[in-house]
């Protein structure tokens, strides 16, 4: 399955930061919960997300793999015990055993480096929750992720973000704001037909009374 693919099935991507320990592990959070960050910004609208921490509870994590920028070799894996995932107050955290394959060597070599520092998780949402807040001309939608339906895998990531992350961004924070100004559009188309009726209203009862 293509990136692309992936995508246009509803996997969705988000970076987080990873970090090297002792023993070839590494380790870092996929997501956090209740910390909103910026998705996506187009003129005055913004998005926001951020994660319920009950948002695993019924997560399908049968079969989770460690790769790079979610493609090509398996570089840890939870059915064999060299990717461990829990969850705790924080977030999702992440445990990835690499020294079990020469190229999970050189992966690890590459983060403890610093050339590599960040780690990206595939999913699909089942059910969030959307609000949306006005501040003058400016409009932030708040996206809650309330319902994890499949991790796909979690990605060491190169910087700047995978093409994955900020394709799939674009495509959750486009199709979030074409929702807003829809919302918008008929907002006022209602608010224009109350006023024509009030005008109408008016004329038909100053005419009588005149």
């Amino acid at each position: 399955m293509t990136l692309e693919q992936k995508l246009n099935g509803g996997t969705q991507y988000r970076d987080f930061l990873l970090e090297p320990q002792d023993d070839m592990v590494v380790e870092g959070y996929a997501t956090t919960f209740n910390e909103p960050y910026l998705l996506w910004r187009d003129g005055n609208y913004e998005v926001w997300e951020k994660v319920d921490p009950n948002a695993f509870a019924t997560t399908d994590l049968s079969d989770v793999v460690m790769q790079y920028n979610h493609e090509g070799r398996v570089f840890a894996r939870n059915s064999n015990g060299t990717l461990t995932l829990r969850t705790d107050e924080h977030g999702l955290h992440v445990t990835a055993l690499l020294g079990g394959t020469e190229i999970g060597r050189q992966l690890y070599e590459e983060i403890k480096g610093g050339y590599t520092n960040k780690m990206s998780f595939g999913f699909t949402v089942e059910e969030d929750k959307r609000e949306i807040v006005e501040e003058g001309d400016n409009v932030r939608v708040m996206r809650t992720i309330l319902n994890i339906g499949k991790l796909y895998d979690v990605s060491a990531v190169s910087i700047p973000a995978n093409d994955g992350t900020a394709i799939s961004a674009r495509s959750y924070g486009v199709e979030c704001i074409n929702e807003v100004a829809e919302e918008f559009r008929k907002r006022n188309e209602r608010k224009a037909q109350i006023e024509r009726i009030k005008a109408l209203t008016e004329v038909k009862y100053g005419s009588e009374i005149g």
